[in-house]
């Protein structure tokens, strides 16, 4: 692998054929492999999170950065399931958009039964607070799971605020899903847990 700086403008065409044949023209035949891993085998391979669950459920979640895992989790739910992701980034209302392309291209343009929950970004991506870092430190020590402050943080937040406002029928059966991304607490000093 070789990693090379872009800058910001350049980063934002990234998907343009133009950026794209230019890279092919640097080095020649390649996998592109897109921002997030949002491609078709992402979603299958996001899919399998739902069918190694062996417990019924009502509602999954899951953090969105650019909405891959959600599209692909949403692809094997029941018409009875609903998923939720937690947008990480300010101004994500391009991710209904993005979801719904990503499942169009792979067929199941008629899934309907998620959404995506745009209030819990802290600020937008990497952007956190004092209430997040409390939230993060608080869960640790009352389940003894770490979350990151980038992604599941800010998702189990959301859910958890979303319970406390009755946001869900009593009984609901929810499942979280943890993506990992701990070692990025590194990078908050805030976040170092004796």
């Amino acid at each position: 692998m070789q990693l090379e700086y872009v800058n910001r403008e350049t980063y934002r065409n990234k998907t343009s054929t133009c950026f794209i044949n230019k890279l092919h023209q640097r080095y020649g035949d390649f996998y592109l492999l897109p921002e997030g891993g949002s491609n078709q085998l992402a979603l299958k391979g996001c899919a399998e999170i739902v069918t190694d669950i062996d417990i019924s459920f009502d509602t999954i979640t899951v953090a969105c950065g650019t909405g891959a895992t959600l599209a692909g989790i949403t692809t094997a739910l029941n018409t009875d399931q609903h998923a939720i992701g937690f947008a990480v980034i300010k101004g994500a209302s391009f991710l209904n958009s993005d979801v719904t392309k990503m499942l169009t291209e792979c067929g199941h343009s008629s899934v309907h039964n998620w959404h995506i929950e745009n209030a819990y970004h802290f600020g937008g991506y990497a952007r956190t607070s004092a209430e997040l870092f409390a939230f993060i430190k608080q869960f640790k020590s009352d389940f003894g799971i770490e979350l990151d402050a980038v992604y599941t943080g800010k998702m189990f937040f959301g859910l958890f605020d979303l319970i406390s406002k009755g946001a869900f029928e009593t009984g609901t059966r929810i499942i979280a899903v943890h993506t990992g991304g701990v070692q990025g607490n590194a990078g908050f000093p805030e976040l170092i847990f004796d």
